[in-house]
């Protein structure tokens, strides 16, 4: 019988530490002179001498966000224009965060522009009363997200250069910044060179349709696209920030979000970390003690994302054995829910197919 515990114990775990020994990305082997420079450059780069065409890009801009704080991590989270109520969610739950362990946190949201002139008078007076909005000068459409980090990464760099950490995440994910804090601490001994997610491996070029857009071959000849980390939620320090505004002037903005930040942290010599606390694009199965310890989920709904941070916060602490059976439950039922999810787009192709 304990045979058969231990043995159900790490078939469920046990997935964990292979994904996290083989979803690492293979460490580069060797610096060539492209990436040196490219290093090099990001490491010299001085961005005062073109603030004031940088702030040209920007209908909201917010350069001050940053100057009275030492930040320890920023976080961008990327919003469409019109969807107030889940900024405003987002702002009573796990955005509402401003000081953990006595290092700074900093929640802003990064839009582009919408079509219609009286949404932007909208967006201007939340952004008035607010004071948390950065609004670049593109369409905020699926065509558009990739320029949408190219211009938020612009920005880190440019006015919040003290950030040491930066969280990119979007607007239907919950993230845990206490815990993500506490981890980030303890990366003391090894500060730079952080990309930090859930690493997409081995991802294959095609015409496949990816947020609205469609990628070709012909824009990326290579067999796979380099690891990355899944643009629904990532971490990189300060410097490797840098090192992908260096290289961006290089990468087609027609890749999709996820892809463009890991080809130009490939060119800089950046090597993505793969971590399964980051959910990707997957709901994880709430659980109170479970989301205690994960850093990110989706949370589509903005009811539920109310409902359940009430509920995480109700002050009660999680032992060590309800975050162990808080996270067999979040295992054993994300896994099902994928399954159902599986089975029903099975169904709906079946379905499509004989219709054809």
């Amino acid at each position: 019988m304990l045979f058969s515990v231990a043995l159900f114990h790490i078939l469920l775990f046990g997935a964990d530490l292979l994904e996290e020994y083989f979803l690492q990305a293979i460490p580069t082997t060797y610096m060539d002179m492209k990436v040196l420079r490219a290093r090099e450059r990001a490491r010299i780069l001085d961005m005062s001498s073109i603030k004031t065409n940088i702030s040209k890009a920007y209908v909201l801009s917010k350069p001050e966000a940053c100057s009275k704080h030492e930040i320890f991590l920023l976080v961008l989270i990327f919003s469409s224009p019109e969807n107030l109520s889940r900024r405003n969610a987002i702002r009573k739950t796990w955005a509402n965060v401003t000081n953990i362990q006595g290092y700074t946190t900093l929640a802003l949201f990064v839009l582009g522009e919408q079509s219609s002139a009286r949404a932007q008078v909208e967006v201007i007076k939340e952004s008035e009363q607010e004071q948390d909005l950065i609004q670049g000068i593109f369409l905020d459409t699926p065509e558009n997200q990739t320029l949408k980090i190219k211009r938020a990464i612009e920005w880190t760099i440019t006015y919040c250069p003290q950030a040491r950490f930066i969280l990119k995440v979007d607007q239907d994910m919950f993230a845990n910044l206490q815990t993500l804090v506490e981890y980030l601490l303890n990366l003391r001994t090894r500060p730079e060179d952080i990309y930090l997610g859930r690493v997409v491996h081995q991802n294959v070029p095609s015409e496949e349709s990816q947020n609205g857009t469609f990628v070709s071959v012909k824009k990326y000849p290579g067999r796979h696209y380099p690891d990355h980390c899944s643009a629904t939620a990532f971490v990189i320090s300060q410097d490797v920030a840098r090192k992908i505004y260096i290289t961006s002037g290089e990468v087609p903005l027609s890749l999709p979000p996820g892809i463009f930040v890991g080809v130009c942290a490939r060119a800089a010599g950046v090597v993505p970390v793969h971590s399964s606390r980051f959910s990707g694009e997957r709901r994880i199965w709430y659980n109170r003690c479970c989301y205690q310890y994960i850093f990110t989920s989706t949370v589509s709904e903005t009811s539920q994302l109310l409902q359940e941070w009430r509920e995480m916060n109700s002050g009660k602490d999680c032992t060590f054995l309800e975050t162990y059976y808080g996270l067999v439950s979040c295992r054993i039922m994300t896994y099902l829910d994928g399954l159902k999810a599986s089975r029903v787009n099975a169904v709906q192709k079946e379905a499509l197919y004989f219709s054809d």
